[in-house]
């Protein structure tokens, strides 16, 4: 992937150049088609998914939770505590992802704290979500 498309994207904006670089080496940019499922409920976690461009809906029990759009980013709940997924992830539109493996995210939120933190609050905020 190409270090620069990283400046743009929020979740990655505190990262140096040479942060940027070595999440590039890890990250890979792949195309989606409409109607795609990217994540499945119940099923193992092995990746994590932030969105450059287009849409997604988030189900839950079958049950529509959440949209999706350019900056969002999921799959880190599952992806950072080793756990099947809570939901299941389609996109509603074409769409542009940064894709990382779990291990990768891993690894990126202890070296880097800024990006580490606002992962944590996501994985935080979507679990009282669940817990109502």
């Amino acid at each position: 992937m190409d270090e620069a498309r990283l400046t743009v994207v929020p979740l990655f904006a505190s990262l140096s150049k040479k942060q940027r670089k070595e999440l590039a080496q890890h990250a890979d940019e792949v195309d989606l088609r409409e109607g795609k499922e990217l994540l499945h409920e119940g099923a193992f976690a092995y990746e994590f998914f932030l969105i450059e461009e287009g849409t997604a809906e988030v189900l839950r029990g079958g049950e529509h939770v959440a949209d999706l759009g350019p900056g969002d980013f999921f799959g880190e709940m599952g992806s950072m505590a080793d756990a099947p997924r809570n939901a299941t992830v389609v996109t509603t539109s074409p769409m542009t992802a940064i894709v990382m493996s779990s291990q990768d995210l891993r690894r990126l939120t202890q070296d880097t704290p800024g990006v580490g933190e606002r992962i944590s609050e996501a994985i935080e905020e979507r679990s009282k979500a669940l817990t109502g």
